[in-house]
């Protein structure tokens, strides 16, 4: 953020001591009209016989003059902080967010036009965010979506061969099949997490067995952890009931144990343990993968980040992303600790009687 509140003096363009100052000064004025109608003064030889004129010239003059300080005070006070705020709500409207307007920080300190400021840098600098956010969520679903369409567009073209060998038809149908199922998680994740963030997910509370659905979660990868030949270990106490959304946490489960069984090489181990205490339900999904450096836990639950650059393992760095959206909707908390080349650990944190964590 460019901008930060001011904490500098406050002075109100509404305060009653400016309006003290205004009285006085008004006082000071017609006092002046009045001593030079009744004394005389510079005027009173040109106007000797015509009273009303001279009061009334005097008057226009010191009016003038007065009228001539306000001109000049409001120029400063109100026209100059206005015209900084036209001039960058102009460039807002045509796109550019990256403007700052520098407070007017009058004689007597902060006014309300300086709050108007200071709230209009903030927002600036908000929506200059959320369009470099938005900018950089575009360019990486681009490129998500590019690669599996075009693998998908190559053997399917490969296909149309006639010479083509029943295994390579096999083979290229499985691939084409991997890949559009792919895609196919890569926008379920993306219209989740639109959802999510555009607040059209809901969190609906209610009491429900924990330790059942976790079991069902776990079972839908059963062909997955199979074919890898993984020992999968399963610490799971019977019957225990959270208040928390039924609908969102398996997003939660199937992301875990999506990432747990993808990372563990073949023949390594998952573990998936659920415990509870007094308060709080825990669960915790741990793997025997690669781990993840510390450079990179702090950016995990980024949009579209992912530890493996390669892109060897096929993800798409929505996943973990979307895990935490639906923990922080549901009140929740999860912690990973993990260490590169030993595996990594994740906790779950649930409310069993729906009290904030």
């Amino acid at each position: 953020m460019k901008n930060k509140r001011r904490s500098s003096q406050r002075s109100s363009l509404f305060s009653v001591e400016r309006y003290i100052l205004i009285f006085v000064f008004s006082v000071i004025i017609i006092s002046i009209c009045i001593f030079i109608y009744e004394k005389g003064g510079p005027f009173a030889q040109i106007f000797r016989d015509h009273d009303s004129a001279r009061f009334f010239f005097s008057v226009s003059v010191l009016g003038a003059i007065y009228t001539l300080v306000d001109y000049i005070r409001r120029k400063i006070v109100v026209e100059r902080p206005l015209k900084r705020l036209t001039k960058a709500t102009d460039a807002i409207t045509h796109g550019d967010y990256n403007v700052h307007i520098e407070p007017v920080d009058g004689l007597r300190g902060r006014n309300e036009f300086d709050d108007l400021i200071n709230s209009f840098n903030m927002m600036a600098d908000q929506l200059y965010e959320s369009q470099s956010v938005e900018d950089d969520f575009i360019s990486n679903v681009s490129h998500e979506l590019k690669t599996p369409l075009a693998v998908i567009q190559n053997y399917a073209t490969m296909l149309q061969s006639d010479s083509l060998s029943d295994e390579k038809r096999r083979e290229y149908a499985h691939i084409i099949i991997d890949y559009s199922n792919k895609l196919s998680a890569l926008i379920t994740n993306i219209l989740n997490l639109n959802k999510l963030e555009n607040h059209e997910m809901y969190s609906k509370k209610a009491l429900f067995n924990l330790s059942e659905q976790l079991c069902t979660s776990i079972l839908n990868f059963e062909l997955v952890w199979e074919e890898k030949e993984i020992n999968l270990e399963t610490e799971i106490d019977e019957d225990v009931f959270v208040y928390s959304d039924e609908e969102l946490l398996p997003l939660v489960w199937n992301n875990l144990l999506s990432n747990a069984m993808k990372f563990t090489d073949k023949g390594g181990t998952v573990k998936i343990s659920l415990k509870k205490d007094k308060q709080y339900a825990y669960v915790s999904i741990s793997d025997t993968g690669c781990g993840i450096d510390p450079e990179d836990g702090q950016r995990i639950f980024d949009k579209f980040f992912q530890c493996d650059k390669s892109h060897a393992m096929g993800g798409n760095g929505l996943g973990l992303a979307l895990v935490k959206k639906v923990i922080r909707i549901v009140d929740g908390d999860i912690t990973v600790t993990s260490e590169p080349g030993k595996g990594t650990d994740f906790t779950v944190k649930i409310s069993l009687l729906g009290n904030n964590t």
